[in-house]
C-alpha cells in the first residue's frame, strides 16, 4: 500500500509537467520545455503499472526509463544556460544560484531512470518476480545505515539520494521501489527550481 500512495503522490505533486505553457518559447527554453513534456510523458505511461491499475509491461517500463535516462544528466543541465530565464520559462533564478545543488539532482534522475531500466525484469514489490539480492533490501540495511530499501523512504530529506547510490543499487530493486527513487528526484528538483503557475 506505501508504493501506491507514494506513486500516485509523487506523480500527482511534481509530475504534471504536460501542462506548461510552451506558447511562445524559443530555443534553448523551448528545447528544456520539450524535454521535460517528453520525461513527464515517459512517468504518465508507466505509472498506472506501477501502481496496480494496469497490467505490468517490462518493456515499456525499460523504455520509458531509457527515454527519461537520455533526457537527465548533462543532457539536461545542458538546456539551463546562465539566465536563460526568459518567458514562458518557469525556471526559477536560484537554479543557477544553487547550481551544484541542481546538476547533482539532473545526475541523480539519470542514475535513477538507468537503475529502474535495470530493475522493469525484477517486476513489482510482492509480484513473485523479485531476482538477485532483492530480499535482502525488503526491509534489511543497505549502504552503511540507510533505510531498508523496502522499508521507507530512500531520499534524504532535501530530496538527495545517499552518497553511492548507484544505478546498479536500484537495479535490484523492484520495478515499483526504483520508479518511486525516480519520482522523488524528479519531484525534488521541481519543487525547489521551478515556479508554480496559477
Amino acid at each position: 500500500m506505501f508504493y501506491k500512495t507514494a506513486i500516485t503522490a509523487l506523480a500527482v505533486a511534481g509530475l504534471t509537467v504536460g501542462a506548461l505553457a510552451h506558447s511562445g518559447a524559443t530555443g534553448v527554453v523551448k528545447e528544456r520545455m520539450d524535454a521535460m513534456k517528453s520525461m513527464g510523458e515517459s512517468i504518465k505511461r508507466i505509472k498506472p503499472m506501477m501502481a496496480g491499475e494496469a497490467d505490468y509491461d517490462a518493456a515499456a517500463v525499460r523504455a520509458a526509463a531509457q527515454a527519461i535516462a537520455a533526457e537527465a544528466g548533462s543532457a539536461m543541465t545542458d538546456k539551463f544556460p546562465d539566465g536563460s530565464t526568459e518567458h514562458p520559462s518557469e525556471t526559477l533564478p536560484r537554479t543557477w544560484e544553487e547550481w551544484d545543488r541542481f546538476t547533482t539532482l539532473a545526475a541523480q534522475l539519470e542514475i535513477a531512470a538507468e537503475g529502474l531500466a535495470m530493475a522493469a525484469g525484477n517486476g513489482l514489490r510482492g509480484d513473485g518476480h523479485m531476482t538477485g539480492n532483492q530480499s535482502g533490501m525488503m526491509g534489511g540495511d543497505m549502504m552503511g545505515g540507510q533505510s531498508g530499501m523496502m522499508g521507507g523512504d530512500m531520499m534524504m530529506g532535501d530530496g538527495m539520494a545517499p552518497d553511492g547510490m548507484t544505478a546498479d543499487h536500484i537495479g535490484q530493486m523492484p520495478a515499483d521501489g526504483a520508479f518511486v527513487m525516480l519520482t522523488q528526484t524528479c519531484s525534488a528538483c521541481h519543487d525547489r527550481y521551478r515556479q508554480e503557475n496559477d
